[in-house]
């Protein structure tokens, strides 16, 4: 009778852990995959926070880059082979200027709207932070180390860079004015480049 007391609460108690086991694993959040495997995905795509999220298509790959905002490392870029299907493969930003200023915490500046580009063998982004002008930073593998910000035209509420390199050899900036820094808006700004990205040579 005894042993078949104590086989009776060990079975009581195991039960007990498989239960609390169970509601343990159901509680455990998934990996979110939008890829339903039959050709067809679910939105979203990206189940996180990629603000602003611009891409550029090179070859069969596909790379994305968003706004970082004042987090660092900043400019995630993350890569692609089908737009469903993305994997994180580095920053493009290790340190943003003006130094002295993000040494500190701040709030709504930084990284606003990046925009991603490749021309003759160079990745290019050129991202805006609305307080101080639009940066570049440029590399030739994505996955690796880009160059330092380049300032390439300082200015307040200067927002939403696009660059352009014509068939004659030309560069151009498309660019906007953000009503909260600049005091005006639904403005669109186009200017000459130098064929390197690295500054303005007046309007166009």
């Amino acid at each position: 009778m005894k042993h078949l007391l104590v086989a009776t609460i060990l079975t009581l108690l195991l039960i007990g852990q498989n239960d609390s086991f169970a509601q343990k694993t159901r509680d455990v959040s998934k990996v979110w995959v939008s890829d339903n495997g039959n050709g067809t995905y679910t939105n979203p795509v990206l189940h996180a926070d990629y603000s602003d999220p611009d891409a550029v298509r090179v070859g069969d790959d596909f790379y994305l880059t968003a706004s970082s905002f004042n987090c660092i490392p900043g400019l995630p870029i993350l890569h692609s082979r089908d737009l469903v299907n993305w994997e994180l493969i580095g920053y493009a930003l290790q340190k943003q200027p003006p130094f002295e200023v993000f040494a500190k915490i701040q709030h709504g500046g930084g990284v606003w709207a990046p925009c991603i580009r490749f021309h003759n063998g160079h990745f290019y982004i050129f991202y805006p932070d609305p307080d101080y002008g639009i940066y570049m930073v440029k590399c030739t593998n994505p996955s690796g180390l880009w160059s330092e910000p380049v300032l390439v035209q300082p200015g307040k509420g200067l927002i939403d860079p696009s660059p352009l390199w014509d068939d004659n050899g030309n560069a151009y900036l498309v660019y906007a004015l953000a009503g909260s820094r600049a005091g005006v808006k639904s403005v669109l700004m186009v200017s000459r480049m130098s064929i390197d990205g690295t500054k303005l040579m007046g309007n166009s």
